[in-house]
């Protein structure tokens, strides 16, 4: 199984301590981060309290080795921290699969630290829906993805639209697709798959999808909206980002691996 712990490579911490019963009903959304206390310090006013106990949802960060203050932003909000120690660089796919590893949910969101819902509790509320009358039908949820509003433009946003468009054909046509930004799926369905593919460095997202595609229907749907940091796009612009999507996204397809021998984590 792809998703076994590596006890000598991780630690972990945990806790209850917010009063959030254990149920069939519990999701666990899971954050992979890496250096980004600059940005993290944004979850903590969105994953309160009151909004884990109100949906019944835990929150696991899964930190692939920060050595900057995102640690100790997250224990400020995380019911759930898994660390990294190992030298050698984690994936981002690693990281989410260690988060999964300690999920007691049967539900896994997975998001990026640099997202967040566009409205927290239609999202939460979107999901147990979901999970109650249609996940026999469609076993994980591709989200819309848009960029931060204070941020977008009028370019980003006719990126977005092409963008989403071109996720929810792929899905129509059982081809499987979902930006890693914002994942959701049964987490049986994600042990069936063997959860993500840990030696793919870029990529990963639509490797997972495309493997759960061959086993379920993928939901997406405009309430299911999460907006991103357009910082990559920012730095590289959108043809050079889309270009190295495309050659990563045929790699895996055609060759099982990534083109990519490591992907740039911008902060």
């Amino acid at each position: 199984m792809l998703l076994k712990l590596e006890k000598l490579e991780s630690t972990q911490t945990s806790s209850q301590k917010n009063g959030i019963p254990k149920n069939s009903n519990l999701i666990s959304i899971i954050i992979p981060t890496y250096q980004e206390e600059k940005i993290l310090s944004k979850l903590k006013n969105i994953y309160t309290n009151e909004i884990k106990i109100e949906f019944n949802c835990e929150i696991i960060v899964s930190d692939g080795g920060s050595t900057d203050n995102t640690v100790n932003i997250a224990r400020e909000f995380a019911d759930k921290i898994v660390e990294h120690h190992s030298p050698k660089r984690q994936t981002i796919a690693e990281g989410r699969n260690k988060g999964a590893e300690v999920a007691e949910g049967n539900i896994l969101v997975f998001i990026n630290a640099d997202t967040y819902p566009a409205n927290f509790r239609e999202f939460m509320k979107s999901i147990q829906e979901w999970s109650l009358k249609q996940i026999n039908d469609y076993g994980a949820i591709a989200c819309y993805v848009s960029g931060f509003p204070d941020e977008i433009n009028t370019k980003d946003r006719i990126f977005y639209f092409l963008h989403n468009t071109f996720v929810k054909i792929l899905n129509i046509i059982k081809l499987g697709m979902g930006r890693g930004e914002c994942q959701i799926i049964r987490k049986d369905l994600f042990y069936l798959v063997n959860g993500y593919n840990p030696n793919i460095v870029a990529g990963e997202d639509f490797d997972l999808f495309r493997r759960v595609s061959k086993h379920t229907k993928i939901l997406m749907k405009s309430n299911f909206l999460v907006y991103e940091s357009p910082r990559r796009f920012r730095k590289y612009g959108y043809l050079k980002t889309i270009w190295f999507w495309l050659i990563n996204a045929l790699s895996i397809i055609f060759a099982g691996r990534s083109y990519s021998k490591e992907w740039e984590a911008i902060r």
